[in-house]
């Protein structure tokens, strides 16, 4: 008589291969017909045929779009991961700019709400970087905000991030992981028949998965397609909140004064600073320092920290 661990690990892979040959719906009724099947037959209880169904669900589920829900609460643990290796930085008055331009900015884009709503934090690091999370969550190092020589330039920054959130770039690279899903349910469902020891290995394998995807996302970086897409993103965002698109030229040119491709920030994780110009330029977007007086003293008031 196979084991249930057999029975699961041939039902998983059955599956896998009917997705890719067939289709969601049929893996559904083929995996519920087999556990049901080997439930009457005695080869598993109905319990453990019920945990083989739902172990099924779960591997089609990741060919489904993730729900807002879903993006938002990913991109929560996204950011709590950040946060684990930056620290937030304790500047009350600069958060509430950043939110208060970065909210205004996000009206602007093509997607204007998200399921949590946009929130804005600056991070006390020197690095030059900034993240953002799916579903809204967007992190600022002090780093690159020293970077900005205006509001303008600052809000180019928050713009290119928004882009990526507007995007759901964030999203296109968890996918990769979807079979988080699966992992988690099948944790939880051969959890009522390993033993401690091999329990504590499906349970390591999950939260391996799972850093797979965070490591993917704050080390790798997004592709060079996808940034330049964030880009002319951030450029319609500015044009529309009436900043200077050429703001976000102006704030690269500063960036590649320190641009070091051994680096472990923005040179990690982005193409370089000249490619990016590149890009704009095709779009006829070019380096402007220009700004509104009332902001600059704005902006000068709220980095006035940094």
């Amino acid at each position: 008589m196979k084991t249930i661990s057999t029975i699961l690990a041939l039902g998983l892979a059955a599956a896998a291969l009917m997705v890719a040959t067939t289709g969601c719906e049929m893996v559904n009724q083929a995996t519920s017909l087999a556990a049901d099947v080997a439930a009457a037959g005695g080869v598993i209880t109905p319990e453990q045929a019920e945990s083989t169904k739902r172990v099924g669900t779960a591997v089609t589920k990741t060919f489904q779009d993730i729900t807002p829900e879903q993006e938002y609460y990913v991109g929560r643990t996204v950011a709590a991961t950040v946060l684990t290796q930056y620290k937030p930085l304790a500047n009350a008055d600069l958060n509430a700019y950043l939110n208060e331009m970065g909210q205004a900015l996000a009206q602007f884009s093509e997607r204007p709400e998200t399921f949590g709503g946009y929130h804005f934090l600056a991070l006390d690091s020197d690095d030059i970087n900034a993240f953002a999370a799916p579903g809204g969550l967007i992190l600022a190092t002090r780093g690159l905000m020293k970077c900005c020589q205006n509001e303008d330039e600052l809000a180019a920054v928050l713009a290119h991030e928004i882009g990526h959130v507007e995007k759901q770039h964030g999203l296109r690279a968890i996918k990769t992981g979807r079979l988080n899903s699966a992992l988690t349910i099948l944790a939880v469902e051969a959890g009522k028949n390993l033993a401690g020891e091999q329990l504590a290995e499906v349970t390591k394998a999950f939260d391996e998965s799972i850093n797979d995807i965070t490591t993917t996302l704050m080390n790798s970086g997004y592709s060079r397609k996808l940034e330049y897409e964030a880009d002319a993103a951030a450029v319609a965002i500015l044009k529309r909140a009436g900043y200077q698109p050429g703001a976000l030229a102006a704030m690269l040119e500063n960036m590649a004064k320190n641009w070091d491709s051994s680096r472990k920030d923005f040179a990690a994780t982005h193409p370089a600073p000249a490619d990016r110009l590149a890009q704009l330029a095709k779009i006829g977007v070019a380096p402007t320092a220009t700004t509104a007086p009332a902001r600059q003293k704005r902006f000068a008031a709220a980095t006035q920290k940094l």
